[in-house]
C-alpha cells in the first residue's frame, strides 16, 4: 500500500472514530436533558401533573405550561442560535414524556400499583410543535416568545382534553356528586396528609370548563411568554463561546 492511499485511508477511519464519537456525545446530551427536564417538571409541576383528579381546569391549566415551557425555550435557543435547527421545543418534550412515561409505567403502575388511567403524564406535543414551527418560520425569538409562548399556553387544555374528558363525566357516589377522576382519587389515597385526601374544585364537577378554563389558559399563556424570554436568555448564554471558552 502506497503512502498516499494509506494516509487515506487513516483520515477515513479518524472520520469515521470522530462521528460515532459525536453520535455518542448526542446520545449522553439527549438523556442529560431528559434527566433535567423530568426532574424539574416533577419538582414544579409536581401533583398537579400526577394524578387525574389533580388536572382541574384551574391550577393544572395554570401551573403545567407555566413550568413545562422552560427547558424547550433554552434547548430551542442552543440548537437554534448555534447549528440553526428548529426542532428544540420538540426534541426536548419527546425526552420528557419518554423519561414520564417510563416513570408512570415502572413505578407509579409496576411498583405501586395505581392504574396508568389515573397517573398518565400530560400532552405537551401541541405546543412544542406550534413552538418550533413558528421559530423556524418568523427566525425571531422575540416572535416565537410571544405567539408561540402564548400559543403553548393556550393549547395545553386543548390538547389534553380529548385524553382527560372520559374522566371528568359526572357521577353519583354514596350521595355525592363528583367526577370520575375524584371516584379514582377516593379509591387510590396516596399518602395521609391533608393535601392529597382533599377534593379538588369541590363541587364545582370539573366537566366541560366553563369559563374557568379559559381564563386559566390566557394567563398561564401570559405567564409563559415571559418563562420563555428568560430561558431562552439562558439557553443562548449556555450555548455561546463565553461560556464554553470560561468554563
Amino acid at each position: 500500500m502506497s503512502a498516499s492511499q494509506s494516509a487515506v485511508r487513516s483520515r477515513a477511519e479518524a472520520v469515521k472514530v470522530s462521528r460515532t464519537f459525536d453520535w455518542l456525545i448526542l446520545f449522553v446530551l439527549f438523556f442529560v436533558v431528559l434527566g433535567g427536564y423530568h426532574i424539574h417538571y416533577m419538582l414544579t409541576g409536581g401533583d398537579w401533573d400526577f394524578w387525574t383528579d389533580w388536572k382541574d381546569r384551574r391550577l393544572w391549566v395554570t401551573v403545567a405550561p407555566i413550568v413545562s415551557i422552560t427547558f424547550p425555550a433554552a434547548v430551542q435557543a442552543v440548537l437554534w442560535w448555534r447549528y440553526r435547527l428548529p426542532f428544540g421545543a420538540v426534541v426536548c418534550i419527546l425526552g420528557l414524556l419518554l423519561g414520564e412515561w417510563i416513570n408512570r409505567y415502572l413505578n407509579f403502575w409496576g411498583w405501586t400499583y395505581f392504574p396508568v388511567n389515573f397517573c398518565f403524564p400530560s400532552n405537551l406535543m401541541p405546543g412544542a410543535i406550534v413552538l418550533d414551527v413558528v421559530l423556524m418560520l418568523s427566525g425571531s425569538m422575540t416572535v416565537t416568545a410571544v405567539i408561540g409562548g402564548m400559543a403553548w399556553g393556550l393549547l395545553f387544555y386543548p390538547g389534553n382534553w380529548p385524553v382527560i374528558a372520559p374522566l371528568h363525566v359526572p357521577v353519583e357516589y354514596n350521595g355525592m356528586m363528583m367526577t370520575l377522576a375524584d371516584l379514582q382519587g377516593y379509591h387510590y389515597v396516596r399518602t395521609g396528609t391533608p393535601e392529597y385526601i382533599r377534593m379538588v374544585e369541590k363541587g364545582t364537577l370539573r366537566t366541560f370548563g366553563k369559563d374557568v378554563a379559559p381564563v386559566s389558559a390566557f394567563f398561564s399563556a401570559f405567564v409563559s411568554i415571559l418563562i420563555y424570554f428568560l430561558w431562552h436568555f439562558f439557553g443562548k448564554w449556555f450555548g455561546g463561546t463565553s461560556f464554553t471558552q470560561s468554563a
